[in-house]
């Protein structure tokens, strides 16, 4: 059953700075995993196959493995914030929540969606993301795609 979130009256579509911001956050982080994705796969290269220091890196195998292995690693790192909470690490900084238009969590399809249009959105130089400027109701492709929009959450009352 899909998580239904609350407060959905004081919402808004989230801007483009507060988006930008919330990725540069969450690339931090997908950085340090990608470091700890990569050591991983150093070391059972290394320990586990048995390929020599000099070799590492080399031959297709490796390559694929490893690219494969970050995709995968960035993916899963999305989807489950995106599922768990509708908000990454960096999104919940910038009180940003990905929903879909009824207030519903997304679910895994929408995930794979919002992740590959949104790398082809960087691909197009960006356009993709610059797209919720022009947007009347602030959407980038990946949020048209994928039948989502991107909320900017009310703040705390102090």
């Amino acid at each position: 059953m899909a998580k239904h979130f609350a407060r959905l009256d004081n919402t808004h579509p989230a801007g483009l700075g507060r988006r930008l911001g919330a990725m540069l956050y969450d690339s931090l982080l997908l950085l340090a995993l990608w470091v700890a994705l990569t050591t991983l796969h150093v070391l059972t290269s290394r320990l586990v196959l048995g390929v020599p220091a000099e070799q590492l890196g080399q031959g297709t195998l490796q390559v694929v493995s490893l690219r494969l292995l970050l995709v995968l690693g960035a993916f899963g790192f999305l989807a489950y914030f995106w599922m768990r909470a509708g908000m990454t690490l960096g999104m919940q900084a910038w009180r940003l929540r990905v929903q879909t238009p009824d207030g519903q969590a997304i679910g895994l399809r929408q995930c794979l969606v919002r992740f590959v249009v949104g790398g082809l959105s960087w691909a197009a130089l960006g356009l993709g993301h610059l797209w919720v400027v022009w947007d009347p109701q602030r959407r980038s492709w990946a949020d048209l795609a994928s039948g989502t929009s991107v909320m900017l959450l009310p703040g705390r009352r102090r």
